[in-house]
């Protein structure tokens, strides 16, 4: 019994020790992903903030202002969200919390008589979605790890399809957002149209001209501006998530592994433990048995081999004595 329970217990540590050095790995490489995504990160602000003033000038000079990006509807009837999920699992709650976000969204929605429409991105959120038996208008994959502007482009020319044909009146975009190596922030922003705070054309003022000249005319410059913005926009709030996702998983890959290191050394006192019991039950067995013998007067040559034994037995149970 206690020689099968050992061969248990052994297998266990075994794959437990193999378990540990996957996620070993996987948390050196998470980390080592971070840096590169951070500096993505920090190397597309400089566009973003140059369209974005280009756009405030011409916004507030009152160029544009029935361009369908800068122009809220009447009456909301239907919303899409853009949720930005990984491809991937075994990065802690990463993606449940974005996508539980939505999921209270839509319902919010769906208590104002409001319908909606999904534009996701990353495999998890297709498969969430879709186990539940939400309408996906379209998804996208494959690239949550490093993405692309284009990327950012194909999702960005779904969303505004939607919204220029009308199907939908606003677009919201779910995210989570990159604070730091330990924090990350689930955040759902208006996306289309664009609100005028969010090009710093919120009307007072100071933004009417800028010292820019404009040519061609201001208003076909900020036609072409707009999809490249919303596109910049999406860009870095993929580049966000993938910063937020490679932190998750170096966080779940580390407890991971510091638990794996956990349960081998509970384990390991489990099998010692277990091994100690049988050296004592083998031990009280000789001891009888050589007390029965010497009751019946027959020496014989067994002192010796029980001697030898008995020191066998109990060198092996100091030694898991030692271990433990």
């Amino acid at each position: 019994m206690a020689g099968g329970q050992e061969r248990i217990l052994r297998r266990r540590i075994s794959s437990i020790e193999a378990t540990k050095k996957i996620t070993r790995a996987m948390e050196l490489i998470a980390a080592s992903r971070i840096v590169k995504a951070q500096s993505r990160v920090q190397a597309a602000k400089p566009y973003s903030e140059k369209v974005t003033d280009v756009i405030a000038n011409l916004a507030g000079g009152g160029a544009g202002v029935d361009h369908p990006l800068l122009t809220p509807a009447d009456e909301v009837t239907r919303v899409a969200y853009v949720a930005i999920a990984a491809d991937r699992g075994l990065c802690g709650g990463y993606n449940n919390n974005v996508l539980r976000a939505v999921e209270r969204a839509i319902a919010a929605d769906q208590s104002l008589d409001r319908q909606y429409a999904l534009v996701l991105s990353g495999k998890k959120a297709a498969s969430y979605f879709s186990f539940r038996g939400y309408e996906v208008h379209a998804a996208y994959e494959g690239f949550s790890d490093q993405p692309n502007y284009s990327d950012a482009k194909a999702i960005a020319e779904s969303v505004a399809d939607l919204f220029e044909s009308g199907e939908v009146q606003q677009v919201r975009l779910a995210y989570t957002r990159f604070l730091s190596m330990g924090s990350q922030e689930v955040t759902i922003d208006q996306f289309m149209p664009l609100e005028a705070s969010e090009i710093g054309a919120d009307g007072d003022g100071d933004t009417g001209g800028g010292g820019y000249e404009f040519e061609p005319e201001p208003a076909e410059i900020l036609s072409r501006l707009l999809p490249r913005y919303a596109e910049a926009r999406l860009y870095a709030a993929l580049l966000e998530g993938s910063a937020s996702e490679h932190a998750a998983r170096q966080r779940a890959m580390k407890a991971a592994t510091d638990n794996a290191e956990d349960l081998k050394t509970n384990l390991t006192r489990i099998m010692n433990r277990a091994r100690q019991d049988a050296i004592t039950t083998e031990i009280m067995e000789i001891v009888s048995g050589a007390e029965a013998m010497n009751d019946d007067g027959d020496d014989g040559g067994l002192d010796e081999a029980i001697t030898q034994s008995l020191e066998g037995s109990l060198a092996a149970l100091v030694s898991d004595r030692n271990d433990a």
